[in-house]
């Protein structure tokens, strides 16, 4: 079996990207916190009418307990405006300079009409890598440049 990897031509929708949790700009941040811990989330989108309005993760969250803010607020007022966005027949090479170039484990997938589709994550790309590599994957030792100081043998 030839396994043959174009990340320039493969699409974001080939590393399945995983049903969005969606809150309305208005809901409070305590209510975004109970509904990612249901989902085992990490990031919500905000949608108004289906079309992406922003997005607050789990790290936007912990900033907000942190400073011990009020949870009680909007959750409109932490999220992140027009986030970057990815669309299903976007190039994973698209999608990993994406990720790379903004320091992000998850992307909104969006239709043209900027509805949400879905979330791309890191981890669907490694998913996706790994279908084609196995071998490569699997057979990595647990420290991949380990070098001996001591010779070994005779």
């Amino acid at each position: 079996m030839d396994f043959q990897l174009h990340l320039e031509t493969d699409t974001v929708e080939q590393a399945s990207p995983s049903p969005a949790v969606c809150a309305a700009p208005e809901e409070s941040i305590r209510t975004v916190l109970q509904r990612l811990r249901e989902a085992r989330a990490g990031a919500v989108m905000i949608c108004r009418d289906e079309k992406l309005q922003g997005i607050c993760t789990e790290r936007d969250l912990i900033r907000v307990l942190a400073a011990e803010g009020n949870l009680n607020a909007a959750i409109s007022s932490i999220m992140i405006r027009d986030p970057a966005t990815l669309q299903p027949r976007d190039s994973l090479e698209t999608a990993i300079k994406l990720m790379s170039g903004r320091g992000v484990r998850q992307i909104p997938v969006v239709d043209a009409a900027g509805r949400i589709l879905g979330v791309l994550h890191a981890r669907g790309i490694l998913h996706y890598l790994v279908e084609h590599f196995p071998k490569v994957v699997y057979t990595l030792p647990p420290a991949p440049h380990h070098k001996t100081q001591e010779r070994e043998g005779a």
